[in-house]
């Protein structure tokens, strides 16, 4: 159950930060689920660095530290993939 909840978390992570983020993003959904799923790990190592991992009630830093982190590595993900893959992809 644990993966499931990653892979949902990860997705809408991810379409926040696509939706967020400036302009058009070209990587596809699944790869936009992993980057919103590393999004959500990484904000909750940030989160237990500031010693808010877990507070009373909703844990709203930490989901803001989720979403700063999935906006962050969406765009240079999305930057990543033009680099690589996208640019065949164009030429086809």
């Amino acid at each position: 159950m644990g993966w499931l909840w990653a892979i949902i978390v990860g997705f809408v992570l991810g379409l926040i930060a696509k939706a967020v983020l400036p302009g058009k993003q070209h990587s596809p959904l699944w790869l936009t689920t992993i980057f919103g799923i590393l999004g959500a790990v990484v904000g909750n190592a940030i989160a237990r660095g500031f010693g808010v991992e877990e507070t009373a009630g909703i844990d709203w830093w930490r989901h803001l530290f989720q979403i700063v982190a999935a906006v962050v590595i969406v765009a240079l993900g999305d930057r990543a993939y033009m680099a690589t893959l996208g640019k065949r992809k164009q030429r086809a």
